[in-house]
């Protein structure tokens, strides 16, 4: 059930906005038509059932929709490129972003374009004892994963631990641009476990030939990424979920540019 969103201001004029609503309805066009002249960011958090959400050029057929229906998982597709993540109530931070072209932090080129925010989201989890931690400044990396699961490469503005030159992913940032701005979808999870999403691919979209999905995650996909819960090192391993994610997105807010 979506509850009312509240809205205040950041530094620099920001727009914050948190939200508790299904993951289909975190997916529908935002900000407002009429708040689209105001950089804001979103925290969204999940309600109801868990959700595979697709990018938004992704095959339908990755998914094996007997499995998906069976377990109660909705399959969703957002707005924004990339591959699929699976999301569920505080399993998750989901911060959306939305620049308008004439911000002084709207960029033409896709690639920079991403770049402070992937700096934001390094400074914020630096600062709750991450790190050392790299933002991804190039373009999208490919592997045999990559085209299917998100977190299973590194995009623009994308957050990596610098472990001699690369580590697991942190952070997944996507974008959709328009006319009228940019909206960034970007996230972290809380516990990093590839074997639900896996789970759900239809055979032979999973990355290797005749697998159908019911093994164990491969090594590689099950190193490719890291939780928070593993990586900060300040915050109380005993404390909730809900309040991990109010942690990180209020250190977020405060990095903001």
């Amino acid at each position: 059930m979506t509850e009312p969103a509240t809205t205040g201001t950041g530094t620099g004029g920001w727009r914050i906005e948190r939200c508790t609503a299904t993951a289909a309805e975190l997916l529908d066009p935002w900000p407002a038509a009429d708040s689209r002249q105001q950089a804001a960011l979103r925290a969204g958090r999940v309600t109801g059932g868990p959700a595979l959400v697709l990018g938004s050029t992704q095959d339908r057929a990755v998914v094996d929709d007997e499995r998906a229906a069976a377990a109660g998982v909705d399959v969703l597709r957002r707005p924004t490129g990339g591959g699929a993540v699976m999301v569920a109530r505080d399993a998750q931070v989901w911060l959306d972003v939305w620049v308008p072209r004439r911000h002084h932090l709207w960029n033409d080129d896709i690639i920079a374009a991403a770049l402070w925010l992937g700096d934001a989201w390094a400074l914020a989890l630096e600062t709750l004892g991450a790190g050392p931690l790299r933002v991804h400044r190039g373009p999208a990396t490919r592997g045999v994963w990559s085209d299917r699961v998100c977190f299973a490469g590194l995009g623009p503005g994308e957050v990596f631990v610098d472990a001699n030159g690369t580590g697991p992913k942190v952070t997944g940032l996507a974008q959709r641009r328009t006319s009228a701005g940019a909206r960034f979808h970007s996230s972290a999870q809380v516990i990093w476990d590839p074997a639900p999403l896996l789970s759900l691919l239809a055979a032979g979209h999973d990355g290797h030939d005749g697998h159908d999905g019911h093994d164990d995650a491969p090594a590689l996909l099950t190193g490719a990424a890291v939780g928070l819960r593993s990586l900060l090192t300040t915050v109380d391993a005993h404390c909730a979920d809900v309040d991990l994610l109010t942690t990180v997105e209020d250190a977020v807010i405060a990095a903001l540019p």
